[in-house]
């Protein structure tokens, strides 16, 4: 990467911006590319620590930025102030739109521009790495500009991490969604993530299990250094994931969980971007990609077609045998009972309300479809794309 020459607005001035969590100790020094992940790497410091530093990477987010920036503000208090105790940095990740603007509205907030994009480097690392180079905080806390955070959420996980004795402490989020395709697309996606990362194993030292969700990422100074900081996952896709294992390699402690009590977020503004989205990560989520698709399969041709079998034998007319067929048609009834009421024990893992999990079936074929595509992106083509960028998978 290039020398950083980011652009500031809020709490500080433009020409005061001095690395902190750089690579060396020469300011604008080039960095060497690819870095082996998990090197631990010389920092200079800054001569007084804040309690924490909040990092919001936002390309194109007018549409929900404004909420993110006052759920996190408005936590700024007598005994946790914004601007003495911590500081919130947005990173405007060269949008088109009026993200800056927008995120300039804040009091207290400082926006910087992303360094320019230098091969070898996804957008969102880019951006948190331009910003976590100046992290003045004891706690660096990575969240997404469509996230919604509670009350306190923030000095609870910093309590919560060091309860644990964690360097490491990641929230899954409540998700919102809307319109019929979010609403039963999510539960499936969610609740095969809870089935492949149960959060008690990931939490489990002795465990290979790692995961971790970067709309809410919040890690220990010290313990972001020994992950060598961004730029060890500046080429993942999944930086937050490969973060996470890192941790779990380097014994630096690791703590995840599902907090609707915390934080909540809309991951997706309409169908299209959720199927990008989703096309992105399915693959890089799942090692066995298709047999997942294959299975899914399975459970939309049961739920279907053991019904329509059913009435099929129900209302058939084969003389002295009818009694028969009738037992047979009640059988598979009973069989498509089973069945439903054991997918829908699955999806209800994914911790969505009643109404979502009931509507789940209704997704299952664009679930497969989604599965396929994401396996053959990365798989075949070796490319995905995201918000206007590609990236060699």
């Amino acid at each position: 990467m290039g020398k950083d020459t980011p652009q500031e607005s809020g709490a500080t001035g433009a020409g005061q911006w001095t690395p902190v969590l750089g690579l060396s100790d020469e300011p604008g020094e080039r960095i060497a590319f690819p870095v082996a992940a998990g090197t631990v790497f010389d920092q200079p410091e800054p001569e007084e620590l804040l309690e924490l530093t909040v990092i919001v990477p936002a390309r194109n987010e007018e549409e929900c930025l404004a909420a993110c920036l006052e759920s996190l503000t408005s936590q700024s208090e007598e005994i946790f102030e914004l601007g003495r105790d911590w500081e919130l940095i947005v990173v405007d990740d060269h949008s088109s739109d009026r993200t800056a603007e927008i995120a300039r509205g804040f009091a207290g907030v400082t926006v910087i521009e992303a360094a320019k994009l230098e091969p070898g480097w996804t957008g969102k690392t880019n951006a948190i790495w331009t910003a976590a180079r100046r992290a003045r905080g004891r706690w660096l806390l990575f969240t997404d500009a469509d996230t919604v955070h509670e009350p306190g959420d923030m000095r609870r996980a910093i309590h919560e991490a060091t309860r644990h004795k964690v360097g490491v402490l990641s929230y899954s989020p409540r998700q919102l969604v809307a319109g019929l395709a979010q609403r039963s697309l999510m539960p499936l996606v969610f609740c095969e993530l809870a089935l492949a990362y149960p959060p008690a194993k990931v939490s489990d030292p002795n465990t290979r299990i790692a995961a971790a969700n970067g709309q809410f990422l919040l890690v220990e100074r010290e313990a972001y250094r020994r992950l060598g900081g961004h730029v060890s996952v500046a080429d993942k896709v999944l930086e937050d994931v490969e973060l996470a294992f890192l941790a779990k390699r380097r014994k630096l402690g690791l703590r995840f969980r599902y907090a609707d009590d915390a934080v909540a977020t809309r991951m997706y503004r309409s169908t299209a971007s959720m199927v990008e989205g989703w096309t992105k990560n399915l693959a890089l989520l799942f090692d066995n990609t298709l047999a997942l698709a294959l299975w899914r399969a399975l459970d939309f041709a049961l739920l279907v077609g053991l019904p329509i079998l059913s009435v099929v034998l129900w209302n058939a007319h084969f003389g002295a045998h009818a009694l028969a067929w009738l037992g047979a048609g009640w059988v598979l009834g009973l069989l498509w009972v089973r069945t439903l009421f054991r997918f829908y024990a699955r999806v209800a893992k994914s911790n969505f309300p009643f109404v979502e999990c009931a509507l789940a079936p209704l997704a299952l074929p664009l679930f497969v479809l989604l599965l396929y595509r994401s396996w053959f992106q990365h798989r075949m083509l070796k490319q995905v794309s995201w918000k206007g960028r590609s990236y060699r998978s």
